[in-house]
């Protein structure tokens, strides 16, 4: 591993693969396909820093001409340095008190809470602090750095209510109570396609920093270490078992482990201005789909300034103010992206497309309107949590359906909100083109249903029926030119053959007509992949597809 004096002698236009796979620890990374092009992730710890830093980066951006993205972990990322600046832009963020150290490759990454913590109707414990802790424990030992199995995500919350869910971190220390005393439950084993694990184990505030670095010995020595595809958390709680796993950690804790309590957790919806304990307001500003540019930087720094607010970075890729003494802005949000996640896209090493810009395929009003959480990401690495999100989206190529380059596949049902489960895959693939129809097609039959949050809808309507049906009923709806509404499934304890007859029955009730009920098979496949090539297959190139401003026709 290069030690730092050495990384500054490093010749940046005459890397070799070993010295790229090592910049990962600064935080300093290329793409395949521009390989004389760095990007510098920095680490913003609880998505926390100053409006001089916040301006002072918009000014790095402005001089060497950078695209700028907010992460979905609360950080920065610079995009486009060349070269021949990559030394000196990195010695300036440092000089700044921010720091790159460790925020890529197989280190623990950026730690994350609530973009409210410690100030909000709902925080009980400041996890700041703590997390400060864990980030000078990170950055000041050498032992670990890129040496993990497989990069480690964390986040803590003392708050009832969150902005976002965090169960899909590889450790969660969630608010909970037990014997009236405020702490934190663990939860272990999650990433992009798993819910994290209930651990069953209670810290105390004072007793969190001690776990952690208990914890992170514990996977240095122990976390298996074969094929990269099978060497995250998740993978050493599915091999060894999470009791086991909390064996090893006791081994390194210096308290005897204590089990779980009552977890504290609520869901509530959070308007783009909130009143805060303290009486003052916060502000939302809904970036372009964690998008931002050096003049808005700018913006938002002087007011930040001016008016004594304090900038935060969400998880939700949105920038916060807090501590404005009215609830209004002068400025507004420059896109309907509150509830969207939206990956780097191709300005990342594993994406094809440019996710950001294919958010023009989404019904954006609606998904504002009833602020309904997606996720957006541009591998199956999963940054913009697509398996934890209301409706979860892929961007993959595809040539499924004649030459249409663009797809994603779709997945809906999470109920993510307290870690019960991820969404399921409803679609494979969905051409670019046919996404709006679809997801508009979707959000009509929320609407139907009459519940008001479609986490909801999900767990008493879309979850009570298989997947297979489900794509069958979308579909007909959409070759009929309908929006039938989906009634709540009834049916209890039935088998796997009964539930298949029960759902045949409802698609040959309502679509008697529809000629591929003929190839309805025990999953749905055949008639489902029959009916999706009958709408979707383009004849040449995609057409020029502008989104709709309407919703889809239905009668």
């Amino acid at each position: 591993m290069h030690a730092r004096s050495e990384f500054e002698n490093l010749d940046f236009e005459n890397l070799g693969e070993g010295d790229r796979y090592y910049l990962q620890d600064f935080g300093i990374f290329t793409t395949d396909f521009l390989e004389d092009e760095f990007t510098l992730r920095l680490r913003i710890p609880a998505g926390r820093l100053s409006a001089e830093q916040f301006s002072f980066i918009g000014d790095i951006a402005t001089k060497h001409n950078l695209h700028i993205i907010l992460t979905a972990r609360a950080g920065i990322q610079l995009h486009g340095i060349e070269s021949h600046n990559i030394l000196e832009i990195f010695k300036q963020i440092n000089a700044l008190g921010l720091t790159s150290w460790q925020s890529f490759g197989d280190n623990i990454r950026n730690i994350v809470t609530d973009v409210y913590d410690g100030r909000g109707q709902y925080s009980e414990i400041e996890t700041y602090p703590i997390i400060m802790q864990m980030q000078e424990f990170i950055l000041k030992n050498p032992r670990y750095v890129g040496m993990l199995p497989r990069r480690v995500s964390i986040a803590l919350s003392g708050n009832r209510a969150n902005v976002s869910s965090f169960f899909a971190n590889d450790i969660y220390f969630a608010l909970a109570q037990k014997d009236e005393n405020f702490g934190f439950n663990v939860y272990m084993g999650g990433k992009n396609s798993e819910v994290a694990e209930d651990a069953d184990i209670f810290l105390l505030p004072h007793a969190v920093f001690d776990f952690f670095k208990a914890f992170v010995e514990t996977f240095y020595l122990h976390g298996p270490r074969t094929s990269r595809a099978k060497i995250r958390l998740f993978d050493m709680i599915e091999t060894v078992g999470m009791n086991a796993l909390k064996e090893l950690i006791q081994t390194q804790y210096v308290n005897k482990l204590q089990s779980s309590g009552a977890l504290l957790l609520e869901k509530k919806e959070f308007s783009q201005s909130e009143i805060l304990k303290d009486g003052t307001y916060a502000f939302c500003y809904h970036t372009d789909f964690a998008r931002v540019n050096a003049d808005e930087i700018q913006q938002i720094s002087e007011y930040a300034t001016k008016h004594k607010a304090e900038i935060r970075i969400g998880v939700d890729q949105n920038i916060y103010l807090l501590g404005l003494q009215e609830s209004e802005t002068p400025f507004a949000s420059p896109k309907q992206s509150a509830t969207i996640l939206a990956c780097a896209g191709n300005l990342c090493p594993y994406s094809f497309w440019s996710i950001k810009n294919e958010t023009i395929y989404l019904p954006l009003e609606l998904i504002a309107k009833h602020r309904i959480q997606v996720g957006f990401s541009g591998c199956a690495k999963g940054c913009a949590r697509h398996h934890h999100t209301d409706i979860g989206l892929i961007g993959l190529k595809t040539n499924n359906f004649g030459d249409t380059e663009g797809g994603a596949r779709v997945f809906i049902g999470a109920e993510h909100s307290h870690g019960v489960s991820v969404g399921r895959m409803l679609f494979s693939m969905v051409p670019l083109v046919h996404l709006h129809a679809l997801l508009t097609l979707i959000i009509i039959t929320y609407e139907q249903s009459g519940y008001k949050d479609f986490e909801e809808f999900s767990i008493h309507i879309l979850n009570k029926y298989s997947m297979g049906f489900l794509g069958m009923w979308l579909l007909a709806n959409l070759q009929t030119n309908q929006s039938l509404k989906l009634l709540p499934n009834e049916t209890k304890n039935l088998s796997e053959q009964e539930q298949f007859a029960y759902e045949k029955e409802l698609l040959e009730r309502f679509f008697p007509k529809l000629e591929s009920l003929d190839l309805i098979d025990e999953n749905f496949f055949k008639a489902t992949s029959a009916l999706s090539k009958k709408l979707w297959t383009v004849e040449g190139k995609d057409p020029n597809y502008k989104p709709p401003m309407k919703r889809v026709a239905v009668r």
